[in-house]
């Protein structure tokens, strides 16, 4: 059974990538049938050669995949990608890693996840293909095929261009036809998208607030008084208030001591933004599990797994995180 999965459609065949256990193929799909077609066969084989299974796509695509399946849908993790991860920051933690880590070491898993679709925002999808090149250092080394659909009749062009950069090998789902990217630059991708964010609204209602070391409780205090006064939900003031200390917090300790708190409503949305002086180097801050007993490091997590959204753009003149909470 395993020399037949290796020469699974979905699987490269020979070539470089081979050398590293961890496989990360796009699926390009135009319809249901190709769809079902490309997912499907994919699940059963997985399943055939005993390796734990995940589906994590948008829920009218779950349901297409679970009754296809039948009985062995009962075998398969499934996940609503649009409420696990409807904020792209917390897929590879919270989804992906959560996922693979509970199985026993050294056991292969297969993952189908589908974090882009027609639906995201022009604010969600930078963190979406970021997202998705950074699975790639994610997964480094790991025993784990990560299956990525993409529907190529819905999605803007540069969509599916950007995926040719993220995944290391396409799979056209029509023909079933597989070829390795000559676009694949993960790194470059996140780089390219670590994009200034556009300026928070000039409107009174706009609350900025220079913070330091001696008024953190005063900082969040002050965000969560006007994401209540916005509309936002008393039941996520808790979680407003915990990304609002954990990003002044990280500011105050690693980015030069101080920094400024902004707060306003914005389409729907209560938006907590935090600026410092500070340079984030490693693209994965915020996206990496953190073990239980580790001591520290989890102040980005953290905010990635409460919001609803979050960007980031960091650089040598400084570092600002915007996150968004549903009203």
């Amino acid at each position: 059974m395993r020399a037949r999965r290796e020469r699974s459609p979905v699987i490269p065949a020979d070539g470089a990538h081979l050398a590293s256990p961890f496989v990360h193929p796009a699926l390009l799909y135009g319809d249901e049938d190709e769809y079902l077609a490309g997912t499907v066969p994919f699940v059963r084989e997985a399943l055939a050669a005993g390796e734990p299974v995940a589906v994590a796509v948008p829920g009218e695509r779950l349901r297409l995949i679970r009754d296809a399946l039948g009985d062995e849908a009962g075998a398969v993790r499934f996940l609503d990608m649009r409420e696990a991860g409807r904020n792209p920051g917390r897929i590879i933690p919270a989804v992906l890693r959560a996922f693979a880590d509970a199985q026993r070491p050294g056991l292969r898993v297969s993952i189908i996840g589908e974090p882009i679709w027609a639906g995201r925002t022009p604010a969600e999808y930078p963190a979406c293909v970021q997202h998705e090149a950074l699975i790639n250092a994610a997964f480094r080394g790991r025993s784990a095929t990560i299956l990525c659909p993409y529907d190529i009749r819905s999605l803007d062009p540069q969509v599916i261009a950007d995926a040719w950069a993220t995944h290391p090998t396409l799979v056209r789902a029509g023909s079933g036809r597989q070829e390795d990217s000559g676009a694949y630059a993960p790194a470059e991708v996140v780089a390219r998208y670590n994009e200034p964010l556009p300026p928070g609204p000039d409107v009174p209602s706009f609350l900025s607030f220079r913070f330091d070391a001696d008024t953190l409780s005063e900082a969040r205090h002050l965000a969560v008084d006007e994401a209540l006064r916005f509309g936002l939900p008393s039941t996520r003031g808790g979680d407003l208030a915990l990304a609002t200390a954990e990003l002044v917090t990280n500011s105050v300790v690693h980015g030069g001591g101080s920094g400024a708190l902004g707060v306003w409503a914005e389409d729907g949305y209560v938006v907590c933004e935090v600026r410092d002086k500070g340079h984030l180097t490693d693209p994965l801050a915020g996206r990496r599990p953190v073990a239980r007993d580790q001591y520290g490091g989890r102040g980005l997590l953290m905010v990635n797994l409460v919001a609803d959204l979050v960007r980031m753009h960091t650089g040598p003149g400084g570092t600002t995180v915007r996150c968004w909470f549903t009203r």
